[in-house]
C-alpha cells in the first residue's frame, strides 16, 4: 500500500516565465496533470513578490486555476522548491537563466529557442526522435552539470518535422518546400497590432524561416553518440502570419528518393503509433496524425482543437508537378507548438526514468 500511494504522488514542478503567454498556457495545461503539480512560479523582478493573480494578465479562456491563483511569484534563479522546470521565458532572457538552472541541477524542459541548436541539447518531437534524449549525458558530461536542458522545436518546425518523420523513415525525403500561414497567437502578447493584421498577410516573421530550415534538420538528423548529424536534405521555408487566432497551416511540397503513391503516405501516417503512444503518455494523442480525406480540410476553425490540439493534421496529399508530393498541414501553434510539447517531452523523460 505504501510503495501504491509513493506512486502516486505527483513531481513538483516550477514555471519559468509563469506570467507570460506561453507561462499561462503552461499552467493551463498542467491544471489536473496526473503526474505533475505546480508548485512554483517565477518571472521578472517587476512582478516577484506578488502573488500570481495579481501579478498575471489572465489571456487564457478560463480562469486562472485556484491552486495557482495564491502562489508569490518568485524571481528566475535557481531556488525553487521543486527540480523540474518548464520554461516559457522570452529568448531575451531565456538562455543564461535556462543554463543557471540546469547548472543547479533542475531539469529544465525548454519551448525558447535559445539551446535548440547546442550541440548537446536534445531537441525533442518524441514520436520522431526520442532517441535523441540519448544527448542527456553527454550534456551533463560536457557542461559538469548535474541538470540538463531539453528543448522542443519552434511552433512553426513542429508540424513540418512530424509529419515528416515517418514519411522521412519510409522513403527518405531529399528536397522540402514549405510556405507557412501563421495565427496571431504565435506573436504572443499583445503580438500584431490590429491594424496590421486585419484584412491583410504580412509576409515576414524575424528569424522564422531560418529556425524552420535548420531545426527540422536537425530533429530528423541521426544521434552518433555524441552528437547529432543534421538530416542532409535542403528545407526552404517561407512564413507569413496570417488572421487567424490559432492554428499555423503549411502547404508542403517534398522529393523522395524512394517511389510510392499519395494512398501509401496517407496510410503510413493514419497508422503510425509512436513511443508517446505506446507508453500512453497523459497529454499524447491517441494518433499523433489525423489524416484528413475532405479536399478541403484542415482548416484552423474547425481542427485545431482535434486530439486536444496534440496532433498534426493532413490534408491533400497528392503528386506535386515539381517535386514528388504536396500536402497541407496544420496544427495548434500554441499547444503541440508550444507548452504541450515541452509537457509531452517531460512525460518522455518521466516514463524512461530520466526525472530521477
Amino acid at each position: 500500500m505504501e510503495n501504491k500511494k509513493a506512486m502516486s504522488v505527483k513531481i513538483p514542478v516550477g514555471i519559468l516565465g509563469a506570467t507570460g503567454a506561453v507561462g499561462q498556457k503552461f499552467i493551463k495545461l498542467l491544471e489536473d496533470h496526473p503526474w505533475f503539480e505546480i508548485t512554483e512560479v517565477a518571472a521578472s523582478e517587476r512582478t516577484s513578490g506578488k502573488l500570481y493573480g495579481d501579478a498575471a494578465s489572465w489571456k487564457q479562456v478560463t480562469p486562472i486555476p485556484a491552486a495557482i491563483h495564491n502562489l508569490e511569484v518568485k524571481p528566475c534563479t535557481p531556488e525553487l522548491k521543486c527540480r523540474v522546470v518548464f520554461s516559457g521565458l522570452d529568448a531575451n532572457v531565456a538562455g543564461p537563466i535556462e543554463e543557471d538552472f540546469a547548472r543547479a541541477g533542475y531539469i529544465v524542459l525548454s519551448n525558447s529557442k535559445n539551446h535548440r541548436l547546442d550541440e548537446d541539447v536534445p531537441l525533442v518531437i518524441p514520436e520522431v526522435n526520442p532517441d535523441h534524449l540519448g544527448l542527456i549525458p553527454v550534456q551533463r558530461q560536457n557542461r559538469q552539470s548535474k541538470g540538463y536542458i531539453v528543448t522542443n522545436s519552434n511552433c512553426t518546425t513542429m508540424f513540418l518535422a512530424m509529419a515528416l518523420g515517418p514519411i522521412h523513415k519510409a522513403f527518405k525525403v531529399e528536397k522540402v518546400f514549405m510556405v507557412s500561414m501563421q495565427a496571431v497567437s504565435g506573436a504572443g502578447y499583445p503580438g500584431v497590432a490590429s491594424l496590421d493584421i486585419l484584412g491583410n498577410v504580412i509576409p515576414y516573421i524575424g528569424g522564422e524561416e531560418e529556425k524552420v530550415e535548420i531545426e527540422t534538420r536537425k530533429i530528423l538528423g541521426t544521434f552518433n553518440g555524441k552528437t547529432i548529424d543534421l538530416a542532409e536534405f535542403p528545407v526552404s521555408a517561407q512564413c507569413n502570419r496570417v488572421a487567424v487566432e490559432d492554428g499555423h497551416t503549411e502547404s508542403v511540397s517534398i522529393k523522395l528518393a524512394k517511389k510510392t503513391t499519395a494512398a501509401e503516405i496517407a496510410s503510413l501516417l493514419e497508422n503510425y503509433i509512436g513511443v508517446p503512444q505506446k507508453l500512453r503518455l497523459p497529454s499524447a494523442p491517441e494518433k499523433p496524425y489525423l489524416v484528413m480525406e475532405a479536399q478541403d480540410r484542415p482548416q484552423p476553425r474547425f481542427d485545431v482543437n482535434r486530439h486536444k490540439g496534440m496532433a498534426t493534421c493532413v490534408g491533400r496529399i497528392r503528386p506535386c508537378s515539381i517535386f514528388d508530393f504536396k500536402l497541407t498541414l496544420m496544427g495548434h501553434n500554441t499547444v503541440r507548438g508550444a507548452a504541450g510539447a515541452s509537457i509531452l517531452n517531460a512525460e518522455l523523460l518521466k516514463a524512461q526514468g530520466l526525472l530521477e
